[in-house]
């Protein structure tokens, strides 16, 4: 078991590495520097509001369904990343670019990546064709996160999985 977690280690910095090696490319860099905000605290919690003070009455329900996963999700955000506490990629490995003044707590699970799947979920559980629109910037707001070097692709991933999780639980609840 050892030795397949190691493997599933290494392929993971290869990952970073090559998606990483980008970084230099100033059209690239700015996209993601500013992609990677629409999973942080100030746009998500943002836009939620006015989402829910603006929409008509359905869609207000999923953006309240969006606030309440928003909120939850990061209980086990906070809570996973005491109990594993993994170094970010830029602190782990060499050769890894990373932006000015890059966060210092742990890695696992992507805390942007769980917020940005926790508001798009019931948005996409209530009207399912905005699943074009709305899952590829999730999944690029994820990307952000690797390619900034803040995150291997297994801290994505369990980030999206948390944030579906809570973004469906809050719409069965809500909805």
């Amino acid at each position: 078991m050892a030795k397949i977690l190691h493997q599933f280690y290494d392929m993971e910095c290869q990952l970073i590495l090559y998606i990483n090696r980008y970084f230099e490319r100033k059209h690239v860099n700015a996209f993601f520097r500013f992609i990677t905000h629409l999973g942080g605290a100030r746009f998500t919690i943002t836009s939620v509001l006015l989402v829910i003070f603006l929409a008509n009455e359905s869609v207000k329900l999923a953006a309240i369904s969006s606030a309440i996963a928003l909120a939850i999700s990061h209980i086990p955000v906070a809570l996973v990343k005491k109990l594993f506490p993994r170094k970010r990629p830029y602190i782990a490995l060499n050769k890894v670019n990373v932006v000015d003044n890059p966060l210092q707590d742990h890695s696992f699970p992507s805390g942007h990546t769980t917020a940005i799947f926790s508001i798009l979920i019931p948005f996409v559980l209530l009207i399912p064709l905005l699943a074009i629109i709305l899952l590829p910037i999730g999944f690029i707001v994820g990307l952000s996160r690797i390619y900034l070097g803040l995150h291997y692709p297994s801290d994505v991933m369990a980030g999206c999985i948390l944030g579906c999780s809570a973004g469906m639980i809050s719409f069965q609840f809500i909805l």
